[in-house]
């Protein structure tokens, strides 16, 4: 899953993104309101987390923009406002939550999953599966034949974004778009080293393999060889 976080405090900003990535979140910073734009308009993300009072872009102008270009995204308002008139005109602007500065992480990371759950139609208890392997996302859990299989937090988005795609087959740019940050070098085998480690804690111990390479196109996850 991949979050954009347009927020120009720099202790905020890291804040966030450390938390986010301890989760198991890509995150993509921008500081500013217009290379947040520029963000929500050329790359895919799953939520975005949106300051108003930006330099060189407002926040809500930011989301107005968004929503006019048909982009979809669920965001969060998270700022330091926080009359009722506030909250309203941020709604209002196509915003789908609202958080007031200060604030615990834990109380952000289960909105953005809760918006990430409601925007795939999710319903609770949140849990993914396939064949004898499940995933329970509130949890972060992962389980196959009654065995707990421990993943990094790479490991485990990676995983959620092929149970997601079940019987889908995802390219190696796709699986980057979601899981790893904008910036990161497409150059690198880090797809494949990591597809072969989860392999090696989701597949190894079991007669019937899960994750399956599909020749010059991607990866499937599904029963099926």
């Amino acid at each position: 899953m991949r979050i954009l976080l347009v927020e120009d405090d720099v202790k905020i900003a890291s804040f966030v993104q450390k938390g986010l990535r301890a989760a198991g979140y890509a995150v993509d910073h921008a500081p500013d309101g217009e290379t947040g734009l520029h963000l929500a308009l050329t790359e895919p993300y799953d939520a975005a987390i949106v300051d108003i009072m930006l330099p060189k872009l407002n926040g809500l102008v930011l989301i107005e923009e968004m929503r006019l270009k048909k982009i979809n995204t669920p965001v969060i308002i998270l700022s330091a406002k926080d009359s009722v008139d506030d909250r309203v005109k941020g709604l209002q602007t196509g915003s789908d939550d609202y958080m007031t500065k200060p604030f615990a992480f834990s109380e952000l990371l289960a909105r953005v999953q809760a918006l990430i759950r409601r925007a795939g139609g999710l319903a609770e208890p949140t849990q993914l599966a396939v064949a004898n392997l499940a995933m329970n996302l509130l949890t972060r859990e992962v389980v196959r034949e009654g065995k707990r299989i421990e993943l990094q937090p790479i490991e485990f988005s990676l995983l959620e974004y092929l149970l997601r795609n079940t019987g889908r087959v995802v390219s190696k740019t796709m699986i980057m778009e979601h899981v790893w940050d904008y910036n990161f070098d497409p150059q690198t085998n880090v797809v494949e080293a990591r597809i072969s480690r989860l392999r090696d804690k989701i597949d190894r111990d079991f007669s019937k393999k899960l994750i399956h390479t599909i020749r010059g196109v991607g990866y499937v996850l599904r029963e099926n060889p």
